[in-house]
């Protein structure tokens, strides 16, 4: 519920879980990224100093590099949770994945570029601009062929929606019985 006491519109909640779940893909890309850099070592050797440990300088650093591993592991399994969240909330598998893969792109581009000083140039940024729009084109479609109460949790619409990005198998019902 939000601050006014309303609950979030199912619309709401499939974009928040998909972002999310795009956030922390970019978060486990950093920390998989960091457990092999030799930023790591530095960080390392740093931290070692600082606490005195300038004897333990490779113990200190297969420390930081196994609690890297261990956040790259714990991301990636919120980031499952979450776009699966997503894909349980959202009317289309399309959109949830377009939303998930955009905010993944850019902010994985932002965190290379803050923890990384990867500069990027502005053609890669116009690139970049050019996929999200075209993300943004592509759901928009898919959301107008699903109806405008397709997005207000309507569970009647969802009965009779065909989601293009799910085979359809029949009844499996009717087949286990025979």
């Amino acid at each position: 519920m939000d601050a006014g006491g309303r609950s979030w519109s199912a619309r709401t909640q499939w974009i928040f879980f998909a972002v999310a779940s795009g956030a922390c893909a970019a978060f486990n890309g950093v920390f998989a990224k960091l457990t092999t850099t030799n930023l790591t070592s530095s960080l390392s050797h740093k931290l070692a100093a600082l606490l005195g440990l300038s004897s333990a300088e490779n113990a200190v650093e297969f420390t930081v590099r196994g609690i890297f591993f261990a956040l790259n592991l714990t991301f990636n399994g919120i980031m499952w949770r979450l776009f699966t969240a997503a894909l349980a909330k959202g009317t289309s598998t399309t959109q949830v994945s377009i939303m998930n893969t955009s905010t993944n792109f850019v902010l994985t581009a932002l965190l290379g570029l803050l923890i990384f000083s990867e500069a990027l140039p502005p053609l890669w940024w116009a690139g970049a601009a050019l996929l999200v729009a075209g993300n943004v084109i592509v759901g928009r479609k898919d959301e107008a062929k699903d109806g405008p109460d397709a997005a207000d949790g309507d569970e009647a619409v969802y009965k009779d929606s065909v989601d293009e990005d799910v085979v359809d198998l029949g009844d499996l019902s009717n087949e286990a019985s025979r």
